[in-house]
């Protein structure tokens, strides 16, 4: 059961013999404390109490929000001799009172692994019917500052402007910084000038006298983190051999690109012609002769059948028996010296010979079936 108490203000009670509550808050520590993120701070709440003080004790710490009109969070409790510690989530489980029984006068607490939100007004109170007692504590939880980050601007050359440069980027303001020399003679140059709460330092006019080794702290109330830089100011260099460097790299990189992409316009050129020159060779080979006995052979077949279509069954007897006996024994093929050769051309020109002329043993050996034609008169009668 959560129970809170009235913010009026508490007279001390004056019984009939006169004397006055005796119930106060004897602690005295600071009313303000500065912890940083990350530590334990406790807060001091010590108290008295007189014989009669004899109602039953109530201590309560609680938060005051920044703005009046809003209530204040109660943090931690201790009512009939038992501690409630789960009224406030942000702080569950980090805040505790110090002692294990704070009847005996020791109401104290503690709060653990701070945080900057933990910032703020907290307030004491402890009530012992009739006396009650209260009193405030201010907390601040800054963030120490984190390891700055240090870095040089413009070009370290002699006569140039430098800037040293520090900056944290995390820590609770103001944050301080201060560079020291730690080389040579462990004091800045004459000719720099330090902004502390910038960070910077501007060199002037820089020389060689001015290199080594630089040290920045970044400070506020609660801790400090340093960074270290090494300056090493040098005589400029020579623009104009970096410049010609550059024209003739570049030239004998344009050149090296034309000379490969030249190679390559020949290598095509090259692979081009030799096919060319491949199509030539095979278009100049004359094609193979054909077998013109055979050829004959299919000729003077043919045109036997169709002379046979034109016969009837009832002289095909007569006509076999006649045309064996008229199949010359001279034979009309010319040799082949006299045989024309093919014309020039892709395509085999197969030459026919009449029939007439191929002698019948030829036909014979050439693989030709013989096959009986009919006589025929001048006008194409079958005889």
């Amino acid at each position: 059961m959560e129970l809170r108490f009235s913010s009026l203000f508490y007279a001390c009670v004056i019984f009939l013999s006169g004397s006055v509550c005796g119930l106060q808050i004897t602690s005295s520590g600071p009313a303000s404390v500065e912890k940083a993120s990350g530590e334990t701070v406790t807060l001091e709440c010590k108290f008295t109490l007189a014989a009669e003080d004899n109602g039953p004790l109530d201590i309560e710490w609680s938060i005051q929000p920044s703005d009046n009109q809003k209530e204040e969070k109660v943090l931690i409790l201790y009512s009939g001799d038992r501690v409630y510690e789960d009224y406030y989530p942000p702080l569950r489980g980090r805040v505790h009172f110090v002692s294990s029984d704070p009847k005996n006068g020791d109401a104290s607490i503690t709060v653990m692994a701070l945080i900057s939100s933990d910032t703020g007004t907290y307030q004491c109170k402890v009530k012992k019917a009739p006396g009650i007692s209260s009193q405030k504590v201010l907390l601040t939880v800054m963030v120490r500052p984190s390891k700055p980050r240090c870095s040089i601007e413009g070009s370290p050359y002699v006569g140039n402007d430098v800037v040293l440069r520090c900056k944290s980027t995390d820590g609770t303001s103001p944050i301080q910084y201060a560079w020291v020399k730690t080389s040579d003679s462990k004091l800045l140059p004459a000719n720099a000038v330090l902004d502390a709460a910038a960070g910077t330092v501007k060199i002037r006019n820089a020389t060689t006298a001015v290199s080594g080794s630089y040290l920045c702290t970044a400070q506020n109330r609660v801790g400090a983190e340093q960074c270290v830089l090494e300056l090493k100011i040098t005589t400029p260099p020579n623009t104009a051999g970096v410049v010609a460097g550059s024209v003739i790299g570049v030239l004998l990189f344009l050149l090296l690109l034309a000379l490969l992409l030249f190679c390559c316009c020949r290598s095509r050129q090259k692979k081009k012609y030799e096919k060319e020159i491949s199509y030539e060779i095979r278009e100049d080979v004359p094609a193979p002769k054909s077998r013109i006995s055979t050829a004959r052979s299919f000729t003077s077949a043919g045109s036997q059948r169709s002379s046979l279509g034109s016969m009837s069954p009832s002289n095909l007897h007569e006509y076999t028996k006649t045309q064996y006996n008229k199949i010359p024994s001279e034979e009309y093929e010319a040799p082949p010296s006299h045989v024309p050769d093919p014309p020039p051309s892709l395509t085999p020109v197969i030459p026919v010979i009449p029939p007439s002329r191929v002698a019948g043993p030829n036909l014979s050996r050439m693989g030709a079936v013989p096959v009986m034609t009919p006589a025929q008169n001048r006008d194409g009668s079958i005889v």
